[in-house]
C-alpha cells in the first residue's frame, strides 16, 4: 500500500483552550503555549524542567513531618524512606513504593526525596522511593536492576498484601517492568500498581505518539529525548517496554492515568486494553486537556486525579 494511502492528512488547525476546564488549568496551558510560541516551539531539556519543578517542590515539603532516612543499594544508588507522623490501624504497616519520572535522565537526589515526602503526605504511610541510576551515564538495565533490588529488599521486610507499587512517567515503565521481572523470577507481586502517565511503549507506535505531538505542552515534538539515552537492545523487551509483556501469568489490580494531550496516551489507553483482556481489574482515568504530566499539580483536575489514587491505595491497602 502507498504511503500516501496509509497516512492521514489533516488541514493545518488552531486547537483552543477548553473553557470547560479550571480557571487554573486554563491558565497553566495559556502560560505553556505562550512560552512555546515565544521560543523555538521546543521544551526546554528534561533536567532544566526537573530543575525548575524542584523550586515549588520544596515550599511544599516543608510541611512534611516525619523521618527520612536513606539505604543503599548494591550498585551505590539508594533507596530514600520517608515514614510520616500520625500513622494508626493499617497505615501503620502499609508501605507505598514509588519510582520517580524525569525521562529516564533526571528527577534523582533531592527530588527523588522530596516527592517520597509528598507521597507520605498525600497516602498517610511509610514510601520507599528509589534513587536509580540515570542515563546516559547509566542504560539499560540499570535502572531496572536498582528498582527490582529495592523491591526485593522491600517485601522481605513486609507482607506485599501490604505494598503498593507506583510510578510516572519513565517511573511507571520501571514500575511495571519490576512487577514482570519480580513475577519472572517468582517473587510476589505488590497489592496494587500505579501507573501515571506512564512510558510503556519504547518503540513510539502508539497512534498519540503522532497525534498528540504537537498538542502536549509537557513533552512538545518528541518523548524519546531521554528514553532514547536508556534504551540498550531490543525496545520491544517487555523489560523495556511493558506494554509489550505477558499479562495472562497474574498481575496486580491497577490504576492507569493520562490525559487526551498526553503524548503517550497511547501507551496508558493500550496497556488497559491489555490488562483487560486478561481479565486484569484496571482502571483508565483521563485528564481533560491533560498534557503529560497533566497541570503539574497546578489546578484542581490535578488535585482530582491526586483522589483517585488515594482512593486506590486505601481500596487496595484496605486502609483505616
Amino acid at each position: 500500500m502507498p504511503q500516501s494511502e496509509r497516512t492521514l492528512l489533516v488541514p493545518q488547525q488552531q486547537i483552543p483552550i477548553p473553557a470547560s476546564l479550571s480557571a487554573e488549568a486554563r491558565s497553566f496551558l495559556a502560560k505553556a503555549i505562550a512560552r512555546l510560541q515565544a521560543g523555538s516551539g521546543e521544551p526546554a531539556s528534561i533536567v532544566d524542567d526537573a530543575e525548575r519543578a524542584l523550586q515549588f517542590l520544596r515550599v511544599a515539603a516543608t510541611r512534611f513531618r516525619g523521618e527520612v532516612s536513606s539505604m543503599p543499594l548494591s550498585s551505590g544508588a539508594v533507596v530514600h524512606r520517608v515514614v510520616p507522623e500520625g500513622r494508626v490501624g493499617r497505615q501503620a504497616n502499609a508501605v507505598y513504593m514509588d519510582i520517580h519520572g524525569g525521562g529516564f535522565v533526571a528527577g534523582g537526589g533531592e527530588m527523588c526525596r522530596i516527592l517520597a515526602q509528598l507521597r507520605a503526605m498525600d497516602h498517610g504511610v511509610e514510601v520507599w522511593s528509589v534513587d536509580y541510576r540515570l542515563a546516559p551515564a547509566a542504560v539499560f538495565p540499570a535502572a531496572l536492576d536498582d528498582c527490582f533490588e529495592a523491591y526485593a529488599g522491600l517485601i522481605a521486610e513486609k507482607k506485599t498484601g501490604d505494598v503498593v507499587l507506583a510510578g510516572s512517567s519513565a517511573g511507571g515503565n520501571l514500575a511495571a517492568a519490576t512487577v514482570l521481572r519480580a513475577r519472572d523470577e517468582g517473587m510476589a507481586m505488590p497489592a496494587g500498581l500505579l501507573l501515571l502517565t506512564p512510558a510503556l511503549d519504547l518503540t513510539w507506535s502508539g497512534d498519540s505518539h503522532c497525534t498528540n505531538r504537537h498538542l502536549d505542552t509537557n513533552l512538545t515534538g518528541s518523548s524519546a529525548a531521554g528514553p532514547g539515552q536508556y534504551v540498550s537492545g531490543d525496545p520491544t523487551n517487555p523489560y523495556l517496554s511493558p506494554l509489550f509483556g505477558d499479562f495472562t501469568r497474574g498481575w496486580p489490580p491497577t490504576f492507569l492515568a493520562s490525559g487526551t494531550r498526553d503524548l503517550l496516551l497511547s501507551d496508558a489507553v493500550r496497556m488497559h486494553v491489555a490488562l483487560r483482556r486478561c481479565g486484569v481489574p484496571a482502571d483508565l482515568y483521563i485528564q481533560e486537556a491533560g498534557s503529560h504530566g497533566g497541570f503539574l499539580g497546578t489546578a484542581p483536575e490535578d488535585h482530582a486525579l491526586m483522589a483517585e489514587c488515594r482512593t486506590f491505595v486505601a481500596r487496595i491497602l484496605k486502609l483505616d
